[in-house]
C-alpha cells in the first residue's frame, strides 16, 4: 500500500491527498475514523472514514476532479485548523444549531440530506469536520428550495445557491434588535439590553440588502434592495470560485477597468464627505464606519456615562471602560461586559457590525451598507447634538 511518508515527489504527496478525498466523498460513513481503530463520534456518527487498503498509487489512478480537490483544500471550507471548525474540539461536540454551518454532517441534517427530518439537528454533531464535498454536491440538494432568513423571509434558491445562502446569512436581523428596544426609552441604558450578535460572513444576506432584512431600518426611511450587480453576475458563483473561494477578477474586468474589488468605485457621488470619487467604495465604507464607531463612542461616554470599548477578538466585542482610558475594565481577571445599552446605542451597535462583519460588502451590497450607516449616524447625531448636515454625507 502506498503511504504518503513513502512518497518523496510533493506532486505524489498532493495527488495522494487528493484521491483520500475524493474516497472519502464516496465511501459510505461506516468504518474506520481517523484518528484510531474505533468510531470518534456522537450518536454513532464518524468524524472521517479511511477508504480501505489498496493500489492507490497516482500513476494508476485518474483522478478528473483533482484540480477541483486541489482548490478546495486551499480553501477557508476545509481549513479543520480554523476557529469556524475547531472551536467546539474542547467540548467533544457540536451543538445541533451551530452544525448546519460548521459540519457538512450537520448541513446535510438540518435540510434532511441524509434522511433525517429537516430543521436544526436535536442532538451534537461530531467535531473535526468541515464543509466537505457532500455539502454542495449532495445529489439530494436540488430538493431545498427556499431558505428560511432570520428576518422571518422565505428566498427562493436554486442548487448553486443553496448551500451558501443557508451558511452566510447571518444568525439575526434588524427584526431581533426592533424586538428587543421594544418601546423602551431611546436615550436611557436598560438592564434588559444585551449585544445582538449579527455573526460571521453575512455575504448571502448582505447581497438581499433591504429584502434580506439584515440591518436596522429606521423608521421612515428606504432601503436598498438585492443587489442585482449586472446580468452575468446574479449569483455568488458569478464572482467566486465554488472550490477556492476566490475571486474570479476576470468577471469584473468585463465591465470595470481593474479586477481589484476594493479599487472598484461604483458610485458618482462621495459619501464620507471628502468629495473623492476616484478611490474604491471601499473607502467611502471604511471611514463612515469609523466615523460611527466614534459616535458611538462619545455617545456612551457623553450620553449614557458609561464609555465603551470595542475588541473584535473577544466576544461579546463591546466592553465596559469606565475611566476612559480605552483599555477593557476587568474584575478579577474577567473582561466586563458592556451592559449600558440604551436603544438608540443597540441599533447603532448592530448596524456597525452587520456592517463589518462581511468583509466584502462593498461589492455585495455597498449602497445598503452605506445607508445603514448613514442613519445610525444620524440617529447618534442628535443625542450629541451634532450638526449632522454639516457633515457632508451622502446616504
Amino acid at each position: 500500500m502506498y503511504t504518503l511518508s513513502a512518497l518523496t515527489n510533493p506532486l505524489h504527496k498532493y495527488v495522494f491527498l487528493a484521491v483520500v478525498g475524493v474516497i472519502l466523498t464516496l465511501t459510505p460513513m461506516t468504518g474506520v475514523a481517523q484518528s484510531s481503530n474505533k468510531v470518534d463520534s456522537v450518536e454513532g456518527l464518524p468524524t472521517y472514514v479511511m477508504p480501505p487498503s489498496g493500489p492507490f498509487s497516482p500513476n494508476r489512478i485518474e483522478i478528473p476532479n483533482a484540480r477541483a480537490i486541489a482548490a478546495w483544500v486551499r480553501s477557508g471550507h476545509s481549513d479543520s485548523s480554523s476557529d469556524a471548525f475547531s472551536h467546539w474540539d474542547e467540548d467533544g461536540s457540536i451543538p445541533g444549531v451551530c452544525s448546519t454551518c460548521h459540519s457538512g454532517v450537520g448541513f446535510r441534517s438540518f435540510h434532511g440530506l441524509d434522511g433525517s427530518p429537516t430543521g436544526v439537528p436535536d442532538h451534537p454533531m461530531p467535531i473535526g469536520g468541515v464543509v466537505d464535498c457532500d455539502t454542495c454536491h449532495n445529489a439530494n440538494l436540488g430538493s431545498v428550495t427556499q431558505i428560511s432568513l432570520p428576518s422571518g423571509v422565505d428566498h427562493p434558491v436554486n442548487v448553486g445557491e443553496a448551500a451558501c445562502i443557508t451558511c452566510h446569512q447571518g444568525r439575526a436581523a434588524g427584526t431581533s434588535v426592533s424586538k428587543a428596544v421594544a418601546d423602551l426609552p431611546d436615550d436611557e441604558p436598560s438592564d434588559q439590553l444585551r449585544f445582538i450578535n449579527p455573526h460571521y460572513a453575512l455575504a448571502a444576506v448582505t447581497s438581499l440588502g433591504g429584502y434580506g432584512g439584515l440591518g436596522y431600518h429606521y423608521p421612515g426611511k428606504a432601503y436598498t434592495g438585492r443587489f442585482l450587480h449586472a446580468k452575468p453576475v446574479s449569483t455568488c458563483l458569478s464572482c467566486h470560485d465554488p472550490h477556492s473561494l476566490e475571486v474570479t477578477q476576470d468577471t469584473c474586468l468585463m465591465c470595470h477597468q481593474t479586477g481589484e474589488p476594493g479599487d472598484i468605485r461604483i458610485s458618482r457621488q462621495s459619501h464620507d464627505g471628502s468629495g473623492d470619487v476616484t478611490k474604491g467604495i471601499r473607502a467611502d465604507i471604511q471611514a463612515n464606519s469609523d466615523r460611527l464607531m466614534t459616535m458611538m463612542q462619545a455617545y456612551a461616554g457623553e450620553v449614557i456615562g458609561t464609555p465603551i470599548v470595542y475588541n473584535g477578538a473577544r466576544y461579546p466585542y463591546f466592553f465596559a471602560d469606565s475611566n476612559g482610558d480605552g483599555l477593557i475594565d476587568e474584575v478579577e481577571g474577567s473582561a466586563v461586559s458592556y451592559n449600558s445599552w440604551s436603544p438608540r446605542l443597540l441599533k447603532a451597535a448592530y448596524n456597525w457590525k452587520a456592517v463589518n462583519a462581511d468583509g466584502g460588502i462593498h461589492v455585495h451590497n455597498p449602497h445598503y451598507a452605506l445607508e445603514l450607516l448613514y442613519d445610525s449616524m444620524e440617529s447618534l447625531s442628535e443625542p450629541l447634538d451634532v450638526d449632522f448636515g454639516s457633515l457632508n454625507l451622502l446616504r
